[in-house]
């Protein structure tokens, strides 16, 4: 079957953001989060759109619900923007895209254009299809894939990601670094992806360490921005694997962040894999562009040196919570969109095995 490679129009370098005075809006909605209108990021976007309408949503929170897509949607609807442009991280960029689809269903006629202005380097949402939204009952994670949830224009500001703390810019790099090697053994890899994938590897074993180290780094800052970017296109046209399945899972209902929870279970997917030749070839690949011997201690190294727990146990999380919704979780692991393109098929009780290895029993 034939595929297409779609990606959003793409700013970046110095002075990224100011292209939003160059694009003739005329009534913008900006969705966002509190702590980004509270820190004078929406009024930066603002000064430069002096001739649009504006308003703003900024009932943005973590891990954005299907309730939270409505009460956006039904803020906008009336104002009917031409234009949404989404500020803030993954959870802000998704909920925008579930805003936008939203009101384009009200009516079929109307298309809205998409900005994405991201704050983090992580989620990749930037350069998507997907976006992930939560049950708000049950806390489950659900990745949604659609055409119309691509950005049209992604704006790539380095100056944004300054301020982020020391944790947030480990857990969201390490997110980008899943993206890119899931992507790469994703069963759906390419020529496309696959290029895309193994410079946003280099780049994250270059820069985040640095980007970590040094926040004010701008030209870290601005590599990892670009890798989450990479990572991003790459996983959009391949796909990801059992680490995000397992991740959505554990993550939505333990109310853990994305980022954490992927690098914790990297390492152990990516031996439960390389049990395959076939992956195996491709984890060394990626242990090479690491400049590493393993590519699974590779990982455990980072996760060191960004003090990020290797099991939940050492996390604190509540492990007797945990071993409640067990069966729950290796259903919905089995289950999840991202899970269908790893490289090795997993049983319930692989599943189980790996959840073992993630508590640290």
């Amino acid at each position: 079957m034939a595929k297409i490679f779609s990606v959003p129009n793409i700013y970046h370098g110095e002075n990224a953001l100011a292209a939003l005075s160059q694009l003739g809006l005329k009534k913008v909605a900006i969705v966002t989060d509190e702590f980004m209108l509270s820190s004078g990021k929406v009024n930066q976007l603002i000064a430069l759109m002096p001739q649009a309408s504006i308003i703003i949503y900024s009932e943005v929170k973590a891990d954005p619900t299907t309730t939270l897509l409505q009460a956006g949607a039904e803020k906008c609807k009336v104002f009917r923007p031409d234009t949404i442009i989404a500020l803030g991280g993954g959870s802000a960029l998704d909920a925008a895209k579930g805003i936008k689809a939203t009101l384009e269903e009200y009516d079929p006629l109307y298309h809205i254009r998409l900005i994405a202005v991201p704050t983090t380097s992580g989620s990749g949402s930037e350069a998507t299809t997907y976006a992930v939204f939560s049950d708000p009952y049950s806390g489950s994670k659900y990745p949604l894939v659609a055409d119309a949830l691509l950005p049209d224009i992604t704006l790539l500001d380095a100056r944004l990601v300054v301020s982020v703390p020391a944790s947030v810019t480990a857990d969201t790099g390490m997110d980008v670094l899943t993206h890119a090697v899931e992507a790469l053994v994703s069963t759906e890899a390419n020529d496309f992806s696959d290029a895309l994938a193994e410079k946003a590897i280099a780049l994250t074993a270059r820069y985040l360490p640095q980007a970590y180290r040094e926040p004010h780094d701008l030209s870290a800052r601005a590599h990892m921005h670009h890798a989450s970017c990479m990572a991003g296109m790459a996983f959009n046209s391949a796909g990801l694997g059992l680490v995000h399945g397992m991740a959505h899972a554990v993550g939505g209902r333990l109310h853990l962040a994305h980022g954490r929870i992927n690098a914790m279970l990297l390492p152990l997917v990516i031996e439960f894999n390389s049990e395959m030749q076939g992956a195996q070839a491709r984890y060394q690949q990626c242990a090479r562009l690491m400049d590493a011997d393993s590519l699974a201690q590779a990982v455990r190294t980072l996760n060191q040196q960004f003090a990020i727990p290797a099991t939940l146990k050492e996390m604190g999380a509540d492990l007797a919570r945990f071993a409640t919704l067990r069966g729950e979780l290796i259903q919905a692991a089995l289950a999840d969109g991202c899970t269908a393109t790893n490289p090795r098929r997993a049983s319930e009780q692989d599943i189980d095995r790996l959840l073992s290895r993630l508590a640290g029993e």
